[in-house]
């Protein structure tokens, strides 16, 4: 009989940061390094060991190392190291599209950089797993992947399982994994963890006794007379007498082939003995068929802030700076590669699943916060600079001239606002406060502001102020002043994508300017507590709940707007209501009204109310949890002392958009708490749609009876949607990645979440995870008619999350080589989701990329000639540049006009 083969694979999940703050990790690190590069002289049995897949480790040991960068790189060229091919181990959900791109592009660099990558998906940790993960890894050139979560293993005799649940388990440990657009790769599931071979023994009889258990245990699940035993574990020092336990296992164990093996060799073997039954499992991998308790969804509701950040940063880099730069590439001819390089990494090293998740002790996370504001400032600088340059070629005069940017890649309705500076006095012209006197002191006068036609546009100005500031000239000393200048808001309507405007602040004498303040009946869009428009009315009702009529839906939506909060005593990780808790409803509270801003444009309103929260769980909690007692078999309640939790709410209404904009401030003061804003649809549907990581993922309503969690909380990045064939309903957000949808058609967003312990193993408090302090929350709601229509209202939810970018025209001797207005590239359709407006880093070409959000083929209408690219950005072949398929990731080379 054929012997099986046991493959050892010497690794250490290597959690940059978790329940130590980074550079406690970051030292254990530094002496595991040390310690390979001394066995892999000393033991020349030692195969090899696999780095994790993330190359960022051999930064952050060389960080301390320089000296042994020769050694490194000799290990990785003989193959003892084993590295990529990402830079780091991220978390699927939480970050963006493009982040999870990004992140294989600086792997597969940095890793060809030392040598090349371990070519496979590897997620051994991921808290879920993300369901276009096939169609990713196939177009960067990976046709495996590894994970540890997300699938139910059931072993090849244990009952079959009904149809319907056939699609998350998986008989095997090996089986294929199907995306929604039908590509296949191998899955490999650590069906007993990625430490079923930690700590060999190299003695006899425990080494009897390991093996006995341990081969049985993986064989229950093997499809392939290829076992593979994962030598380690989360920060697991290397075994230095390996070599010497497979030859005591070889000895003990004869009818089996231990072998000290790789990744690579494993594979290899593998494939070539997969049998034909393999189970196939299809979309994102995310625990469906479990109790529900372990998925980690409520990760995405820890520490909100960070999410919240991220977000920021993200945008910031993905659809501000780099669209612009992009742009200003035709004027200079650079494109700050390294620099933007810097800034995603930068941004990246928050992005391991124990640092996105908020579910880490609180140094962690308190240093994130300065890589977020490192990476923001990185993309700042870059999106000025940019702007900078094409503020001096848009062929564009008036008295006081600047343009408006849309970099989203759909059309967008909102403000841009502009700060424009009629009157500077440099400090070599005086005393500064004199130079600030005289500026102060100037008349006022009154302006308008009007487009390239010379068309009075509606926008707000403010009063004239002065204030100190400075230019930084590239080339000489700074040069500071002090400013009379407005503040401009202006109110756009459907501009293009990746387009720009002008415009021009003038003075006038009309004193019925669109600037001022005061409105006439006809041009109120508020009357008492209703708001109204061409599309919808919306009416606060005496509670602060919202009735919104949708005029072409012809149809009311009732008790909008609820507030909810319960108590948690659960971790970083898993939201747990206490017993015996019912929910605070704000519905309990009087609404207190008033009015902010009433235009022909735009009507804005506010909202408070108080609700009375406990200030945190009782005294048990704490007893509980240094008990180490899991959260399920906890009896802590909360505490009979109530606190006032102001909730107050600014609520958005433009003119021309149905789409309805919330923003809710709090302080919060409360512990062991979870704040949510419920939005019923009024609808009956099995499934809602969601926006997740290149995909509009259908999810379903109820899960299945091996649920038992009475929640079951999901992750989202910019909406999620509510429908049936006649209407529907989106949530959109900014940074609140945590939604449900509850037994009675809810959509229910989780604005914050306090607790007090990360969780898991031990017990480690966590006091800054009660996210105490003010706090504000991002989020909209619009409807739509039959389903075809949602797609709209998905753009919107994507743009709103995007700024318009603003700047002065400031040069008028400069040569103008750009129009008053223009568009960086024509793009036009609504199902095709763009994530990314680049230059690719090997030619400066331009790079789009983006996604199908429907599950039918469509036709991407673009005017310019374009080229397929991979996920690496290296040109492939294609039928059709134009034809996209159900669920398609497209990434386009454009040929850009004039070039």
């Amino acid at each position: 009989m054929k012997k099986k083969t046991v493959h050892i694979i010497s690794h250490s999940h290597w959690d940059r940061e978790w329940y130590m703050a980074y550079e406690e990790h970051h030292m254990r690190l530094v002496n595991l390094v040390d310690d390979l590069l001394d066995l892999f002289k000393e033991d020349p049995e030692f195969d090899s060991f696999h780095l994790d897949g993330q190359t960022i480790i051999l930064d952050d040991y060389l960080q301390v190392r320089p000296e042994r960068r020769e050694e490194v790189q000799a290990a990785i060229s003989a193959g003892k190291l084993k590295i990529g091919p990402f830079y780091i181990l991220q978390d699927d959900f939480l970050i963006s599209s493009e982040s999870n791109v990004r992140n294989m592009l600086v792997g597969r660099k940095e890793s060809e950089r030392w040598g090349a990558p371990v070519e496979l998906g590897y997620f051994p940790d991921t808290f879920g797993n993300m369901g276009q993960t096939p169609q990713i890894m196939k177009a960067a050139g990976l046709s495996a992947a590894a994970f540890g979560r997300g699938v139910k293993p059931i072993g090849f005799d244990n009952q079959v399982l009904e149809q319907s649940e056939e699609a998350y388990s998986s008989q095997f440990s090996e089986m294929w994994w199907e995306g929604p657009d039908g590509t296949k790769i191998l899955g490999i599931l650590f069906a007993n963890w990625y430490s079923n071979g930690n700590e060999i023994p190299a003695e006899k009889t425990a080494a009897l006794d390991f093996w006995n258990q341990k081969l049985a245990d993986v064989e229950k699940f093997a499809s392939t007379s290829h076992l593979l035993m994962m030598n380690g574990v989360d920060h697991q020092p290397v075994q230095k007498d390996l070599s010497k336990a497979i030859r005591l296992a070889n000895e003990l164990f004869p009818d089996y082939e231990f072998v000290h093996s790789n990744w690579p060799t494993y594979l290899e073997a593998v494939r070539s003995d997969l049998p034909e039954n393999l189970s196939t499992v299809t979309g994102e991998l995310t625990s469906q068929e479990t109790d529900g308790w372990y998925t980690l969804a409520n990760t995405a509701s820890s520490r909100v802030y960070l999410k919240q950040w991220n977000t920021k940063v993200e945008r910031q880099l993905e659809n501000v700076t780099e669209p612009l730069a992009s742009l200003a590439y035709r004027v200079t001819g650079e494109y700050p590669h390294d620099k933007l390089t810097y800034a995603w990494k930068t941004l990246m090293q928050n992005h391991p699943h124990d640092s996105i998740c908020g579910c880490s002790v609180d140094e962690v996370h308190r240093e994130m916060m300065t890589r977020f504001e490192k990476a923001n400032e990185v993309g700042k600088y870059l999106a000025d600079d940019a702007l900078f340059e094409l503020a001096k070629v848009i062929d564009f005069e008036g008295q006081h001239p600047f343009v408006v940017f849309n970099t989203a890649g759909h059309s967008k309705t909102g403000e841009a606002e502009v700060e424009v500076v009629l009157e500077r006095k440099l400090f070599k012209e005086g005393i500064p406060e004199k130079l600030y006197d005289e500026l102060k002191t100037q008349p006022k006068s009154t302006y308008k502001v009007i487009n390239r036609e010379g068309q009075e546009v509606p926008a707000e100005i403010s009063e004239e102020e002065v204030l100190f500031d400075y230019d930084l000239p590239k080339d000489r000393f700074r040069v500071p002043y002090m400013k009379r200048f407005v503040k401009v808001k202006l109110f756009l309507n459907e501009m293009s994508a990746f387009s720009w405007e002008s415009f021009d602040l003038v003075l006038t004498d009309d004193a019925d300017s669109f600037d001022n303040s005061s409105v006439s009946n006809n041009e109120s869009m508020i009357s008492g507590q209703t708001i109204e428009n061409e599309s919808l009315k919306l009416t606060v009702n005496h509670n602060g709940t919202l009735s919104i009529f949708d005029k072409s839906l012809n149809k009311v939506f009732k008790d909008l707007l609820v507030f909810e909060d319960t108590g948690d005593i659960g971790n970083e990780y898993i939201y747990f209501q206490p017993k015996n808790t019912k929910p605070i409803l704000s519905t309990d509270s009087p609404v207190e009204f008033s009015i902010i801003t009433d235009r022909a444009e735009i009507a804005e309103v506010q909202l408070k109310q108080v609700l009375m929260i406990p200030e945190s769980a009782d005294e048990l909690l704490d007893e509980e949890q240094k008990k180490v007692l899991e959260f399920r078999y906890r009896n802590a309640g909360r505490s009979d002392k109530l606190l006032p939790l102001e909730v107050t709410s600014k609520i958005t209404v433009r003119k021309n958009s149905k789409k309805v904009d919330f923003e809710t401030s709090i302080d919060n003061q409360m512990k062991d708490h979870r704040l949510r804003v419920l939005f019923p649809a009024g609808l009956t549907s099995e499934n809602h749609e969601a926006d997740s990581i290149y995909e509009v993922v259908t999810r379903p309503n109820v899960m299945p009876e091996t649920w038992e969690n009475p929640t079951n909380p999901q992750h989202q990045q910019a909406f999620v949607n509510l429908h049936n064939e006649e209407y529907g309903l989106t949530v959109g957000n900014f940074g609140l990645n945590e939604y449900e949808i509850t037994d009675s058609a809810n959509i229910a967003l989780t604005l914050l979440r306090g607790v007090g312990e990360l969780g898991d193993w031990g017990y480690f408090p966590t006091p800054e995870a009660q996210t105490l302090g003010r706090h504000t929350f991002n989020y909209s709601l619009e409807f739509h008619g039959p389903a075809y229509e949602r797609y709209e209202t998905y753009q919107h939810a994507y743009v709103a999350q995007v700024p318009f970018s603003t700047v002065e025209l400031t040069n008028p001797s400069a040569e103008k080589t750009l129009p008053s207005a223009g568009k960086i590239l024509e793009i036009d359709t609504d199902k095709f989701a763009i994530t990314a407006l680049k230059r690719r880093e090997s030619d400066n070409g331009l790079v789009l990329r983006g996604y199908n959000m429907s599950g039918q083929s469509l036709s991407l209408a673009l005017e310019e000639e374009a080229k397929l690219l991979n996920l690496l950005e290296d040109e492939i072949e294609a039928d059709s540049q134009t034809q996209i398929a159900a669920h398609e990731i497209r990434t386009l080379l454009i040929k850009e006009k004039n070039q």
